[in-house]
């Protein structure tokens, strides 16, 4: 099988999409699949990792966050790309303009469609201060994905509610995680020295963009209350964005690290003892399964990945959706219990380690066969009709 994926962001770029395609490519060339890929140009000029033939095309910065871009092409151009190496089926990673291109070039050339679900566009509406434009955001998501033969999203929870806003045919593909990359045994202590922590010190950890949609304020509250009872306890934030420098200036004896590559990131997961994540922003959300399989007890709100792999008490802490206080509250309560954290850690291990991305690339490859497979009975359908 010959894949296409359309994606704006792809490996090395730091972000959750770019790393899921990423282990999905790797899962299946070992299966046998050939993988091309439509993309903006890259800030670094280079090659796509793990890809076959590519395209890039022009990109653009959003407004306000230059880290994010979003690729632009004439359907054409797609056209003519396909033409020369014909996909057996596509897989649009992005709903945007080159997402929307890519759509019209696959229909000139009945190819199949399968769209993933990996941003919650609506969600960013409220967030960006451009809630009037959500509605209109759903329609559009609603009739961009009714054109595909399958929609793809991380969670049970995100199938029933975009099957309640009436996009058809949508089924559950998950993640993974690495677990022998992100693990306990990754602690270092030199790390925990430069943080200026010593042996027993407790330190809370956040991983993420530094951006509205991560629910900063509630970050920042919840850091500080924890101080408040822990006055010993280490605050280190990995990641970077627009709201960083404010962020900084909240919490002026948090140590922010910046954008950290996969290697550090492993000894940081392991290096800390508790992780927040107060972000309900995401459609999985890649680092509560780093967190939990580094051995971290996680604080999270009970949505995306949190919902699917933490059962609150036995391996992590949720709490229900945009209630700020219990939240703040479930936090505050566990860094003060070093045995209960701890306890938690271990057992969100053994509940990461489940999460197999060899099983999903297999289920990814299974859904790519049932899109080919339908588009073939509907273009001989189409032939009978018109003979």
């Amino acid at each position: 099988m010959r894949l296409c994926i359309v994606s704006e962001t792809w490996s090395p770029e730091i972000n959750g999409v770019a790393h899921t395609l990423s282990r999905l490519c790797r899962e299946l060339q070992r299966l046998g699949v050939t993988v091309d890929v439509i993309r903006p140009t890259p800030k670094t000029a280079g090659t796509a990792q793990d890809a076959g033939h590519e395209l890039q095309v022009n990109r653009c910065s959003i407004p306000g966050y230059r880290d994010v871009q979003v690729g632009f092409a004439r359907p054409a151009t797609v056209r003519r790309f396909w033409q020369q190496h014909r996909p057996d089926v596509i897989y649009l990673a992005t709903q945007g303009p080159l997402g929307w291109a890519a759509r019209q070039a696959a229909l000139q050339l009945q190819l199949p469609l399968v769209a993933g679900w990996h941003t919650n566009f609506d969600h960013y509406c409220y967030d960006y201060g451009v809630s009037w434009l959500s509605s209109a955001t759903r329609r559009y998501l609603r009739y961009f994905h009714n054109g595909c033969a399958l929609t793809l999203v991380p969670t049970q929870q995100q199938a029933t509610l975009l099957r309640q806003q009436g996009i058809r045919d949508v089924q559950v593909l998950s993640r993974g995680i690495d677990g022998e990359h992100f693990s306990p045994a990754s602690r270092d202590d030199a790390l925990r020295l430069q943080w200026g922590v010593s042996e027993h010190q407790p330190v809370a950890l956040y991983v993420g963009r530094i951006a509205p949609e991560k629910n900063l304020t509630l970050l920042q509250e919840t850091l500080q209350a924890m101080r408040d009872v822990r006055p010993d306890m280490a605050l280190v934030v990995v990641g970077d964005g627009p709201g960083r420098s404010q962020l900084e200036k909240a919490l002026p004896d948090a140590y922010f690290t910046g954008f950290i590559d996969k290697q550090a990131l492993a000894r940081h997961y392991a290096s800390a003892d508790m992780f927040v994540f107060p972000s309900l922003s995401e459609t999985w959300g890649n680092v509560i399964t780093e967190a939990m399989a580094s051995g971290l007890a996680v604080v999270a709100y009970r949505h995306a990945a949190s919902a699917e792999l933490i059962q609150s008490g036995h391996n992590g802490i949720t709490v229900e959706p945009n209630d700020a206080v219990a939240f703040q509250q479930a936090a505050v309560a566990l860094c003060q219990h070093p045995a209960e954290y701890a306890r938690l850690g271990r057992i969100a291990r053994l509940r990461a380690l489940e999460q197999s991305w060899s099983g999903i690339a297999e289920q990814f490859l299974r859904y790519l066969n049932e899109a080919q497979e339908a588009n073939h009975a509907s273009s001989s359908a189409c032939r009978i009709r018109s003979s």
